[in-house]
């Protein structure tokens, strides 16, 4: 197992638009004996309640959405560019049908309790703080709904406070 270094959240330096939808990130939720691992690239960073916050998007059909909406906690990781094919694994294959630890070749590690892939080099454990469904009625431009729900797979958007980050 790697070891992992605390960051302090005001000594990170990223570019919150380009972190996740150009980069990605690996969700993973669960225990040690159930984590799944999924690959986002819808999110974002910021304050909320008076808390330093992830929010994250995961549609109705996810096994990663059963194992988060049974869990009060979370983690966002960032994975070395010479883990991109573990990345489109991650996205691609269902957790509740393959071992995509095993698929991917990541390796699970945990830090108080949360799961993340060992291979990050940098993670974000997230308590979870609100899970807000997004349905059509939701929709402002309801061009959205055609476009990305056509199949009504709806998001839930999670807020998780960032109990914790570290990097490697």
């Amino acid at each position: 197992m790697h070891v992992f270094q605390p960051l302090p959240l005001d000594l990170i330096e990223i570019n919150p638009f380009q972190k996740l939808s150009k980069e990605w990130a690996i969700v993973t939720a669960g225990t040690k004996v159930e984590a799944n691992p999924m690959t986002v690239s819808w999110g974002g960073f910021g304050t909320f309640w008076g808390k330093s916050v992830l929010t994250i998007y995961v549609r109705e059909s996810r096994f990663t959405k059963e194992l988060i909406d049974k869990s009060d906690f979370f983690s966002v990781s960032f994975l070395p560019d010479d883990k991109r094919n573990a990345l489109s694994v991650c996205g691609s294959l269902s957790g509740k049908d393959n071992n995509k630890w095993e698929q991917s070749g990541l390796t699970l590690n945990s830090r108080l309790g949360i799961p993340f892939p060992d291979e990050a080099s940098l993670v974000y454990l997230c308590k979870k703080m609100a899970a807000v469904p997004i349905t059509a009625e939701t929709f402002m431009d309801k061009e959205i709904d055609k476009k990305f729900y056509a199949e009504g797979d709806y998001h839930t958007m999670y807020i998780g406070e960032i109990i914790d980050a570290m990097a490697r």
